[in-house]
């Protein structure tokens, strides 16, 4: 499986920038495709996900502002990221998560891009 996540850049605090992620096979394969970010001296940190479902969840931090979505047809998902601020610059990484036969999770991973929210 391939993850190739596109979109970081640079922007000016209260900017948006849309970071992409196309799957090299369909991301109904998956139980959940997301977002996930590192910033300086911090942790990873899932950001932002959406199963096979539909059903998305967001963490506290960008909820209102992060929006996550996906064109089936494209295998490819999109967080949409509105009124940025520096505490979300990061390195942002796109993850496809799925079971083993025996019912363990495991995860795919993109390269990560940066984003930075900088005046």
């Amino acid at each position: 499986v391939q993850l190739q996540a596109s979109g970081g850049g640079l922007v000016q605090p209260g900017g948006s920038l849309r970071l992409s992620c196309a799957a090299s096979r369909s991301i109904f394969s998956f139980n959940a495709m997301g977002w996930y970010r590192q910033g300086p001296k911090k942790q990873r940190e899932l950001v932002a996900a959406i199963t096979s479902g539909g059903s998305r969840n967001y963490a506290d931090s960008v909820k209102g502002r992060f929006t996550i979505s996906r064109v089936i047809a494209k295998n490819t998902v999109y967080l949409q990221m509105d009124s940025l601020n520096p505490e979300d610059t990061a390195v942002y990484y796109c993850n496809a998560r799925t079971s083993s036969n025996y019912g363990e999770a495991v995860d795919y991973w993109g390269q990560g891009t940066q984003v930075t929210v900088s005046s």
